[in-house]
């Protein structure tokens, strides 16, 4: 039986996986860099190990650190979060060398599906539909060529080992088929050690919908429906929501049910996701399967009432799934918005540092799934996502409503963040009546840049002159006087020079 857990992970999923782990009355172990030192998922573990330096090949994705630490304080098993080590087959083998217990599909399993091109032939076989492209890896830039001719343009060229968009190229003639090629198979050695591509037919104004999937020891599956993840810049998914506005009941039900072939296909183990790209006329196209938990999994916990980390413990603890497919069934609409220290204003370059100030907002249907507090120095190693925003409602109208409230009462200072922007995507018609697609942000980029009668800049305006007010009353209502003290504030002893001020 499990009963010390370590979170081969950092930030807001290693605190969330420790939230499950606590409720269960598992012990937890944190490990960290140096850079991580001060980070809540460290102090909130009942046991915390510095693995080495800030860059992370040198601590979270160093094997050899991470097992030794769970040897050296008698952990029983690993949890891996998303990211890092995650999918990383060569560590589950060894875990389970080791006598960890991994909290995750078996390692065969992430090798079939972490490769883009296998994982297509065993779709195929089990009926799930895929994409048209190619089932081997390219040659050369040749043979790309010739295949892109065939198939017709526009293509998309990926990296077989890739992920997070990474090692991916969008052609649209043949005049960009060798750059491109050349082009995303340096990526993709340079991210997964690996320059393996191949070719898939572009989908155009396509949804991105993926369902998540548990599957346990003995052969039983079941998904838990659908999460919209159309609202992506570069690749990379910004808000997400579930159930998805653009599927219609039946859709769903034969989504599902190929969700299902799919995990069974691999024997599936644990939490899982099968992601999907749907065309605008609903036509659906398998386009990956990840091995792990997903960032936006609170969303699917918000509406289905299920802790997926606890049934990744319970299924790790060799338990049978504890419901049916016929149990499971979508309760409300909940929406997951990413908060990240970046300027969305020069190209969302990260924006590490101090937070000075931090408001959350809570109320009926909301969550926080995040690491920071005042007075955190956020890393510049590591992903700039410093935290998840989720809400649930009864209706799709509510949830947005509810979501440009708590959007409006968060508020961080000390740094840049993305909460501006994603305010103006609650207001944008197109995500407010569900006709979106990936092209989303791209199509109304200029709308969802900050204006100059941006409610933002009155709101810190309005900051200013009350710390200002709050000092001069400090100062004018404080029993001490010095008479040669400087007042406090350097606007006010300059005002009563000139004259500008009365007192």
């Amino acid at each position: 039986m499990i009963k010390k857990v370590l979170i081969a992970n950092r930030g807001e999923i290693a605190v969330r996986v420790m939230r499950s782990c606590r409720e269960m009355g598992l012990r937890t172990v944190a490990v960290f860099s140096e850079a991580d030192r001060a980070s809540r998922h460290v102090m909130y573990a009942d046991e915390a190990y510095c693995i080495g330096p800030a860059e992370s090949r040198e601590s979270y994705l160093n094997i050899d650190k991470i097992i030794n630490v769970a040897l050296q304080c008698k952990a029983d098993a690993v949890h891996p979060g998303y990211g890092f080590l995650s999918e990383n087959a060569e560590f589950v083998r060894r875990c389970e060398a080791a006598g960890l217990v991994f909290i995750g599909p078996r390692a065969e399993t992430m090798e079939a599906m972490g490769d883009k091109i296998s994982a297509r032939k065993r779709m195929i076989g089990a009926g799930v539909p895929v994409v048209p492209g190619t089932t081997e890896p390219l040659k050369n830039a040749d043979e790309a060529l010739r295949i892109c001719n065939e198939i017709g343009y526009p293509v998309m060229l990926k990296a077989s080992m890739g992920g997070g968009g990474k090692g991916m190229r969008l052609i649209h003639s043949a005049e960009e088929v060798k750059e491109a090629y050349d082009a995303a198979r340096s990526e993709s050695m340079s991210s997964f050690g690996d320059d393996t591509v191949y070719l898939e037919k572009f989908v155009e104004e396509p949804h991105h919908i993926e369902f998540q999937i548990l599957g346990d020891e003995y052969g039983n599956v079941v998904h838990l429906y659908d999460r919209e993840c159309s609202v992506q810049r570069r690749n990379q998914k910004i808000v997400e929501e579930s159930p998805s506005p653009f599927l219609t009941p039946e859709l769903r039900r034969e989504m599902g049910a190929k969700a299902v072939a799919a995990a069974k296909a691999v024997n599936y183990r644990g939490a899982g996701t099968i992601e999907f790209l749907v065309d605008k006329y609903r036509n659906f196209y398998f386009l990956e399967m990840n091995t792990r938990l997903q960032v936006e999994h609170p969303i699917t916990e918000e509406v289905l009432g299920v802790d997926l980390v606890k049934e990744q413990l319970r299924v790790a603890n060799g338990e049978k799934l504890r419901f049916r497919q016929e149990d499971l069934f979508q309760r409300g609409h909940a929406i997951e918005c990413r908060i990240c220290a970046e300027d969305t204003e020069n190209g969302f370059i990260p924006c590490p540092g101090v937070i000075r100030q931090l408001t959350e907002p809570n109320g009926i249907g909301v969550r926080i799934d995040s690491y920071v507090y005042e007075g955190y120095e956020i890393p510049l190693y590591y992903d700039p996502m410093i935290g998840k925003l989720i809400v649930w409602a009864t209706t799709r109208q509510f949830a947005i409503e509810r979501m440009r409230r708590v959007l409006y009462e968060f508020k961080i200072t000390g740094l840049k963040t993305n909460l501006s922007y994603l305010r103006r995507i609650m207001y944008a018609p197109a995500f407010v009546k569900g006709e979106y697609d990936t092209s989303f942000l791209e199509k109304y980029s200029r709308s969802l840049q900050r204006t100059n009668g941006d409610n933002e800049e009155i709101e810190n305006m309005a900051l200013i002159a009350a710390y200002v007010d709050y000092l001069f009353n400090l100062e004018e209502n404080s029993p001490v006087r010095v008479a040669d003290a400087r007042p406090i504030s350097r606007w006010r002893e300059f005002g009563l020079q000139k004259g500008v001020l009365r007192i």
